[in-house]
């Protein structure tokens, strides 16, 4: 039986987190393990864009979790501890994390992506500064006049800077041209510019 057909007979043809219905994928557990359907999980689009990080976790979507953290399967256990890791500022989340149990090899398993060590706040996302999220390629203006660090440039509130580009290991760091000059600028002197 191939591995598309397994996890469709297993999920029920339901996304093993979420039970949502929709289309669903195939979604290897990383760190990957080689070990067949046991490796997977079948997930709609919305839980892999929040597993992976993509979006910001919607706490309310993830009180499904009391339940499917009960499943027999390693990698749904694996997915529901990691992301119960993440929400752990939520009483409820904290509350299930401490009734949940895995093996030893599981919880190891879990633990390779670090999720156990976020802070719990959650996950940072670039954001501008009235709280909207920031992606590539975004337009963005400058809500205050800066000075560019090592050039006569100043860079005047009201400013457009298109496509952005987030930096990928700083939250409240963005890239984008001023005066043609490729700069960094804080993401709390900027907002989103609305299409």
């Amino acid at each position: 039986m191939k591995l598309d057909e397994q996890l469709k007979n297993r999920s029920g043809n339901q996304c093993e987190l979420c039970t949502a219905a929709a289309p669903l994928h195939m979604y290897e557990v990383q760190p990957a393990k080689n070990i067949g359907a046991d490796g997977y999980v079948h997930l709609c689009s919305t839980c892999i864009e929040q597993v992976d990080k993509k979006v910001p976790l919607d706490a309310q979507r993830w009180n499904i979790l009391t339940t499917t953290m009960w499943s027999e399967y390693p990698s749904v256990q694996v997915l529901a501890w990691r992301l119960l890791n993440r929400l752990k500022s939520e009483s409820w989340a904290a509350e299930q994390l401490e009734l949940m149990y895995l093996d030893d090899d599981t919880l190891e398993w879990a633990k390779a992506l670090g999720d156990a060590d976020a802070d719990a706040s959650g996950d940072l996302f670039h954001k501008d500064s009235n709280g909207h999220l920031l992606q590539n390629g975004d337009s963005v203006v400058l809500t205050q006049t800066l000075d560019v660090k090592g050039s006569t440039i100043k860079a005047k509130v009201g400013t457009v800077v298109k496509n952005i580009r987030l930096v990928p290991d700083n939250h409240e760091q963005i890239e984008g041209k001023v005066e043609g000059q490729m700069i960094v600028i804080l993401t709390k002197y900027l907002r989103k510019q609305q299409s």
